[in-house]
């Protein structure tokens, strides 16, 4: 919160005009607001609404094809395909303030992506969605980039998007930069430890597993399940020590969650790169 993302967003969507600095989009400078450059963008803003409450979303729809100048027949081929992969049809001519926040969002993707623009800002669009539609959203977004070809802009406060969408990825620490590069790398790089879990097949042998790693733990929702916090060079030695020690049922070695990565970047005295 607070580091400057949403902000970003909106300078690169020419929403905002930045107090200093330069940046272009697809060639345009984005707060001289060219007509070219706003036919080629789209911004979805996950705690805004772009759609009027009171209106069905066919007529919401049918103002922006004015707007974009869009030709009939290129409306409704892209109205079809939308209706059709989010299951909308049915719901096309239902009051907007009368649908549920995951079936607004989706018809909030639709408004955005009616004119199949070239550069796509996405400003946490799951937030506050169930997870069924959280999972429905990144989906959608996953099959239409692959089949679309656009350039999309994220920006999340949940790992599982960052993790289902993303490639690069830029992290932001009070308005600067401190990381930017791959998503894989980001792992590869700065995830030193990894995460043991196991279950016991006899949960009365967990001392000899205790005492001989003082620091593992076990879950109190499950009795007999460990869970051990290990550096990224000790895996081997450390699965096999575990495997002589007791009898063990399950067995799985987990990297480091992306979510403390991320919040160690954020938080170290220094930037990376």
């Amino acid at each position: 919160n607070g580091a400057g993302k949403t902000t970003l967003i909106k300078m690169l969507a020419g929403i905002m005009h930045p107090s200093a600095g330069h940046a272009e989009v697809s060639g345009f400078v984005p707060w001289h607001r060219k007509n070219a450059f706003k036919q080629q963008i789209a911004i979805v803003l996950g705690q805004k609404s772009q759609l009027w409450p009171d209106l069905p979303a066919a007529d919401s729809l049918l103002l922006l094809r004015e707007i974009y100048g869009l030709s009939w027949e290129s409306y409704q081929k892209r109205l079809d395909f939308f209706l059709d992969t989010l299951d909308l049809r049915k719901l096309l001519k239902t009051q907007i303030r009368r649908l549920s926040l995951g079936e607004r969002m989706k018809f909030e993707l639709v408004a955005a992506l009616i004119h199949e623009p070239k550069v796509i800002f996405l400003d946490e669009p799951t937030i506050g969605l169930d997870i069924g539609s959280q999972r429905a959203i990144r989906s959608f977004l996953n099959d239409y980039r692959q089949t679309f070809k656009p350039a999309m802009i994220l920006t999340s406060h949940y790992m599982e998007d960052v993790e289902a969408l993303c490639e690069r990825l830029i992290i932001l620490r009070e308005g600067e930069v401190v990381y930017a590069g791959s998503l894989s790398n980001v792992s590869e790089s700065y995830a030193q430890g990894r995460n043991i879990r196991l279950q016991l097949r006899d949960e009365s042998l967990k001392h000899i597993l205790l005492k001989a790693f003082p620091t593992m733990q076990e879950s109190p929702e499950q009795p007999g399940l460990m869970r051990l916090h290990i550096h990224k060079d000790e895996v081997s030695e450390t699965v096999l020590s575990l495997l002589k020690l007791a009898p063990v049922a399950d067995l799985a070695v987990e990297e480091e969650d992306l979510g403390n990565i991320i919040d160690a970047l954020q938080t170290s005295k220094r930037g990376l790169s």
